[in-house]
């Protein structure tokens, strides 16, 4: 028997319970959830026929290696094995360059599925949507791969093309879409006036300084405008991110109250988060949009926002990825990516599988403003009676920059509604 199966199999051998089963001579059963002596020792066994009788020799450390992924893959899609690179990878993409596609991806049915394209990266611009399914990567089926074998072919060299085969809701035929590999930049959070008054933010992705870089643009937007009589936060294809980014932000927004809380059976998942004092924005309401590619921290600062009345939800139900990930470094430089805990919101609701509901929804959609002829007015009448104020200046409808919403009907609904606050408030 070769070094690794005999430490392995005295590891086995000599767990706690086992052990003590073994001391004190007895046959009872083990405790609920825990294996018996000849179930461990199953394992071992089929570890050694695979080793003495697959058709190619493998050796022990890549069977124990796959043995390893196996048990983490079979808990849900997000916990996994992390080798030395996919570890780097996973610690470049919270900084905000890395190389790649430029997409956010989990597995389903045995395919590749997009939770959320990242702003300005190769696949946003090839048009790869969040909900597609990849089905092959260039000439190889994904089905059979593992997430992490996926994510490596994706990878590859900057320059390098790869042809991605999808299938996407309401297209019968299966798409082929071209993307070039490129390093990826994420600019995590931009900003711009919609209108005078009006602010618009995009957070793209949660990094690690996603909340400074928040408070920065807010207040180049009230340098620019004063008063600001509404914010548009765009939560859209976000595909989460790190969790003290997305509190960092609810936390500008928010003078008190609870942000999230997790709950995990171990002690230290068990964590709530409160809000300190201080709205960087003194209340000025806020309409977040989101939609089906929203997911984790995105879903996380929208529930908060929500729960504390914050501001109103709108678009479309999001992903629903509310379970919380730790990174549990392993030797060697590799490390676990473990489900712990899930999140709920401050009023209590889970997230996870069932997402955020929007307050209105609103489904993305191309809207056209209607040709009209040429209308009659009382003014253009013959003898038409004066108005009789004609010293005071008639006040006039200020026009959206955004003709009829036709480039972004959602982002055109919200800014409606922060008008209505506007002049209800008035």
């Amino acid at each position: 028997m070769k070094p690794l199966l005999q430490t392995l199999l005295f590891a086995l051998l000599t767990l706690p319970t086992t052990a003590l089963l073994a001391m004190e001579g007895e046959s009872r059963p083990p405790e609920e959830g825990q294996l018996p002596l000849e179930d461990l020792q199953l394992f071992v066994q089929v570890f050694d026929q695979i080793r003495k009788a697959y058709v190619e020799e493998v050796d022990d450390r890549t069977l124990l290696e796959n043995a390893v992924e196996g048990l983490l893959n079979g808990l849900d899609p997000h916990s996994a094995y992390l080798d030395k690179a996919t570890y780097e990878d996973l610690q470049e993409s919270t900084t905000g360059e890395f190389g790649g596609l430029g997409i956010e991806v989990g597995m389903e049915g045995g395919f590749v599925k997009v939770i959320a394209p990242i702003d300005g990266t190769p696949a946003d611009e090839a048009g790869v949507q969040a909900g597609d399914l990849i089905i092959k990567l260039g000439d190889q089926a994904v089905q059979g791969m593992s997430l992490k074998e996926a994510i490596e072919i994706m990878r590859g060299q900057p320059g390098e093309p790869i042809t991605l085969t999808i299938l996407r809701e309401g297209v019968d035929a299966p798409l082929e879409i071209e993307v070039v590999r490129d390093i990826i930049r994420v600019q995590s959070v931009r900003s711009r006036l919609l209108e005078n008054e009006y602010g618009y933010i995009r957070i793209a992705q949660f990094q690690i300084d996603t909340g400074s870089q928040f408070r920065k643009e807010v207040g180049k937007l009230l340098e620019k405008t004063d008063p600001l009589k509404g914010l548009v936060i765009d939560l859209r294809n976000n595909p989460g991110g790190l969790l003290p980014a997305s509190i960092e932000v609810a936390d500008a927004l928010l003078d008190d109250g609870l942000v999230v809380y997790t709950e995990g059976r171990i002690p230290s998942a068990n964590t709530k988060f409160h809000a300190t004092e201080g709205d960087m924005i003194s209340g000025v309401p806020i309409v977040v949009l989101i939609n089906s590619g929203s997911a984790s921290a995105s879903e996380i600062l929208a529930g908060a926002l929500q729960d504390n009345h914050r501001a109103i939800i709108l678009g479309t139900q999001s992903f629903g990825k509310g379970s919380v990930q730790t990174v549990l470094p392993l030797k060697d430089g590799r490390a676990i990516k473990l489900t712990t805990a899930r999140y709920l919101t401050p009023s209590g609701r889970s997230i996870q599988a069932q997402g955020i509901a929007p307050d209105i929804v609103v489904e993305r959609a191309q809207i056209k403003p209607i040709a009209q002829g040429q209308s009659i007015l009382e003014a253009n009448l013959s003898g038409h009676l004066k108005n009789g104020s004609e010293d005071k200046p008639a006040k006039k409808a200020v026009k959206n920059q955004r003709s009829a919403g036709t480039e972004d009907n959602q982002l055109y609904e919200a800014l409606n509604i922060l008008k209505g606050i506007s002049i209800f408030q008035q």
